[in-house]
């Protein structure tokens, strides 16, 4: 038997899924990806030529509820869009269901007029990792990895799908106004939360535990210290800075966190933004390093389709208000030479604008 036949053959056997819908497969002569089904996979490289002027964000995203957001974040015409995780809420340990969740939400109407003319790039949060507040012993993670892959058309021959971990980075635009988006995996190689035994709240602080592995680390190290750009934004699934809460955050793991924030005073990239996700609300949180000659900023948007219950909750580094309606966030990026100026507006049904906090750095 060839080593293509093998290659195929292994693959169906691995994610069966593609049974139904056929995998892609590499010409022979230029190696490039041919999709057979364009709808579930048609792969094509970020184009960064460009620096995005606006970028929309969301996360928590159930397909089983109305799918009415996408007018109006199209309504904004983002250049770019990047998932923050909770992308479809398959919630399952099956890789064919999951794609075919993936691909439900490639085939509604209004997300197929965005991915016609919006970059999309992101990451998954636990409930299309496979598994609620799942981490690095989820059995199933290389498949759902691949899965987000698929979903993001990111190419068979990219770097992102020969690492582990569904992290990545991208430079956009040239000169001055350079942007870097980072994406950072909090899932793929972080250790269990630990339980409140007194249940009054849901996690303690694990002391030991690991968010991002050491691989990973030093690849985000990496991206930090080497940054051109003038604008530089960090996404991460689950908030950094807001830590009063008990709930997924990084203040789980309270030594990563602060070696997150260390390595961000240690690097000192050029006017860096936090993007999150996961509350089911939208909040601004902001704190100052020493050492960080800018204030450093956590935007969560959170809920485009569903929200919390509670209008209540303690945030000591919160500005603006906390927004419990369905929303997502926009970055609106101008600039005075290379000094970038970003609105940071949270946004929601009619494209209503609930809040819009100006950071010029």
């Amino acid at each position: 038997m060839k080593k293509a036949s093998l290659f195929l053959v292994a693959t169906l056997l691995a994610f069966p899924v593609f049974a139904q819908n056929p995998i892609p497969k590499e010409t022979p002569k230029s190696g490039a990806i041919e999709a057979l089904d364009a709808e579930a996979f048609a792969p094509k490289p970020i184009d960064t030529s460009l620096a995005p002027t606006i970028i929309a964000f969301g996360s928590c995203n159930k397909m089983n509820m109305p799918q009415t957001m996408w007018q109006h974040v199209i309504a904004n015409n983002p250049q770019l869009w990047v998932w923050l995780g909770d992308i479809i809420y398959a919630d399952t340990t099956d890789m064919r269901a999951l794609a075919a969740h993936y691909k439900r939400l490639k085939t509604t109407a209004d997300y197929k007029k965005m991915r016609a003319k919006t970059q999309i790039i992101g990451v998954y949060d636990d409930h299309d990792y496979g598994i609620n507040d799942g981490c690095g012993d989820y059995p199933l993670k290389k498949g759902a990895k691949k899965c987000l892959m698929d979903f993001l058309d990111v190419p068979m021959n990219s770097v992102l799908r020969k690492r582990e971990g569904a992290y990545s980075s991208y430079t956009f635009g040239k000169g001055a106004q350079r942007i870097k988006v980072i994406v950072m995996d909090t899932r793929y190689f972080r250790d269990t939360l630990q339980k409140d035994p007194t249940k009054q709240r849901r996690y303690v602080p694990n002391m030991e535990g690991q968010m991002l592995g050491e691989q990973q680390w030093k690849w985000l190290e990496k991206e930090l210290s080497s940054s051109t750009a003038n604008l530089n934004i960090l996404c991460s699934s689950v908030q950094v800075i807001a830590d009063d809460h008990g709930y997924e955050k990084w203040g789980n793991f309270p030594n990563e966190r602060k070696r997150l924030l260390s390595l961000i005073t240690h690097t000192k990239p050029k006017n860096l933004l936090i993007l999150s996700g996961d509350r089911h609300m939208a909040e601004v949180s902001k704190m100052q390093l020493e050492g960080l000659p800018y204030p450093l900023y956590d935007f969560t948007s959170s809920g485009m389709t569903h929200i919390r219950s509670g209008l209540v909750e303690s945030n000591r580094f919160r500005v603006g208000d906390m927004i419990v309606k369905k929303n997502f966030g926009v970055l609106k990026i101008s600039w005075n030479g290379d000094k970038p100026v970003v609105s940071l507006q949270a946004r929601g049904h009619q494209n209503e604008l609930f809040q819009e906090i100006v950071v010029r750095y």
